[in-house]
């Protein structure tokens, strides 16, 4: 492979790439703003200036291919002279509101200003004055004011939104970003602009002036918006999820997850609607009861039907751990009619990263046994049963909160109908009994996207039993992760359980016993049992997940 000389370092590198992968790559950081991986090349901040031996003016590190035996020097003297002249230049007429501004903390301006700025300025003319709160679509606020015309906005728009909206109008020191003539900025990704924006141009409109980042904790995730599992961060304040921002994973969405994932997959949470703590419904009105008396009328109630008059509704939004423990109870206990709703949307998905499932998990689910057996029904035949009241018993695990289906009101035929659930709906409105249960973002778990990657989900809200156990986190972990968890979480706590814990507790009223105290424990025994887990752990599937074995399907048809 050929070499090159960085900064003092003989280091290897690839045919085609330039200084700045190269130096990416080996761990050394070249300051940037216009440069980003997944982007075109601009070259037009000249942020990233270097110096490269027998080329007599420094040279942008961006557009510069690396050459075999270039010697390149990256802090060299005249480097950091020019880096602070091209700082000088942005700050002319850059208003200097760090502390109003809603990308302090994260800003790559301010960073540098720190590192490479000598602390006033030189200009004492007014600066240049342009739009304020500009709304460029639905879900991004612009100000134009502090925009450096890096023109990343604009090419993620072209390339990877494939939604050419944006452009830049004006010139010289006036220029500044616009769309289109009698466009919006509204295609299903603009929101990954605010993201990458260098600086504190461009803004959400949903997340802005709600919270500084440094007083928000950050906790890594799995978006719940599709089967894509797009990697996020779950930012939290008070107990409270303030934002979703995309976490980088290559091997399922790069850079990047849609609007609607961002927005509208975490509101639930802290909604007016959650279920909060066990409830019976008692003369038609739900009642708030101990945890011990709603598993005992749950049980008490199961036990008066054959295993043929029951039915168990599994979830593709609940994790490989609670399908897997609620599998099991319905085997134990003889059930036979198992089955799961579809979210399958035909025509809603793309060919970006949207996928026609809004589920996370509906793979996951029928791997670990959430599908209908051979001498079972699909689900229209159980609800079919249901309605001819041959199905007494229905047992339904977490669904969508925005969940409705014509299927639903064969309920009001059946006996008895018990159902864990995130927030009241027209679900809970045929139920006898709602077992609260956690979130996406209370818990931990595991979800397999459609691609079959399992990947890890942690709990980034408490619940009212988060204490040492965490919702079942080992002391081990608890002592690494645990007091900064409760530092960010001293709002409102939910009362909630975890569908396995629910389950598990509930099993020992059937008299099954189960003994799983923690999530990894269940996760531990199903990849002692199920082919497709075989050898896996929670420390194998670390951050970004691991795609599963044995799978025979072909993603294109998922």
């Amino acid at each position: 492979m050929p070499k090159l000389t960085l900064d003092g370092k003989e280091i290897e590198f690839k045919e085609g790439q330039t200084i700045i992968q190269v130096a990416m790559e080996h761990g050394v950081e070249i300051p940037h703003f216009c440069w980003h991986p997944e982007l075109s090349v601009s070259g037009n901040c000249r942020m990233c200036l270097v110096e490269v031996e027998q080329i007599p003016k420094l040279a942008i590190s961006c557009a510069t291919m690396a050459a075999d035996g270039m010697v390149v020097q990256t802090n060299s003297e005249k480097t950091v002279e020019a880096r602070k002249a091209v700082l000088e230049f942005i700050l002319i007429n850059h208003p200097l509101d760090c502390p109003i501004c809603d990308e302090a903390g994260e800003c790559q301006l301010q960073d540098y200003a720190y590192a490479y700025s000598v602390g006033e300025s030189r200009m004492v003319e007014e600066k240049n004055h342009k739009p304020k709160r500009v709304k460029l679509g639905p879900h991004v606020t612009y100000d134009a004011e502090r925009c450096i015309s890096c023109s990343r906005c604009i090419r993620f728009s072209r390339e990877i939104a494939q939604e050419p909206q944006l452009t830049f109008v004006q010139r010289g020191d006036r220029v500044m970003i616009a769309t289109f003539p009698g466009e919006s900025f509204d295609n299903p990704y603009s929101m990954n602009a605010i993201d990458i924006c260098p600086v504190g141009a461009l803004t959400s409109t949903d997340f802005r002036f709600k919270s500084r980042v440094w007083e928000m904790s950050k906790t890594e995730s799995v978006c719940t918006g599709c089967s894509r599992g797009c990697n996020i961060e779950i930012w939290v304040r008070d107990n409270k999820i303030q934002r979703l921002t995309p976490r980088f994973n290559n091997d399922v969405n790069s850079y990047w997850m849609c609007d609607n994932g961002r927005l509208n997959t975490f509101k639930f949470v802290n909604s007016d609607t959650r279920v909060d703590g066990a409830q019976i419904k008692k003369d038609g009105n739900f009642e708030k009861v101990e945890w011990e008396e709603a598993f005992r009328f749950t049980s008490e109630n199961l036990k008066k039907y054959k295993a043929d008059e029951i039915a168990f509704i599994g979830s593709a939004f609940a994790t490989v751990e609670d399908n897997y423990v609620f599998a099991k109870l319905a085997k134990n206990l003889g059930v036979k009619n198992i089955s799961y709703f579809n979210y399958v949307v035909p025509g809603s998905g793309d060919n970006i990263l949207i996928t026609e499932d809004k589920a996370p998990n509906s793979l996951g689910a029928e791997l670990v046994g959430i599908k209908t057996p051979a001498d079972g029904f699909s689900i229209e035949n159980i609800f079919e049963e249901i309605k001819n009241k041959k199905i007494k018993a229905v047992y339904i695990l977490e669904q969508s909160p925005e969940f409705e289906s014509d299927l639903l009101d064969a309920l009001s035929n059946a006996e008895f109908v018990a159902v864990h659930a995130f927030n009241f709906g027209k679900l809970t409105d045929f139920a006898d009994v709602v077992f609260p249960a956690a979130t996406y973002a209370e818990k931990n778990g595991t979800f397999v996207n459609f691609q079959g990657r399992a990947q890890r989900i942690k709990p980034a809200v408490a619940t009212a039993e988060s204490d040492r156990s965490l919702d079942g986190l080992s002391q081990s972990r608890w002592d690494k992760f645990g007091t900064e968890f409760d530092r960010w979480n001293q709002g409102k706590r939910y009362d909630a359980k975890s569908s396995w814990k629910i389950l598990t507790m509930l099993s020992t009223h059937l008299g099954e016993k189960f003994n799983f105290k923690m999530a990894e424990e269940v996760f531990e025994e199903l990849a002692s049992k199920n082919e497709y887990f075989k050898g896996l752990n929670y420390d194998e599937l670390g951050g970004g997940g691991v795609k599963l074995k044995n799978l025979k399907f072909s993603e294109e048809a998922v």
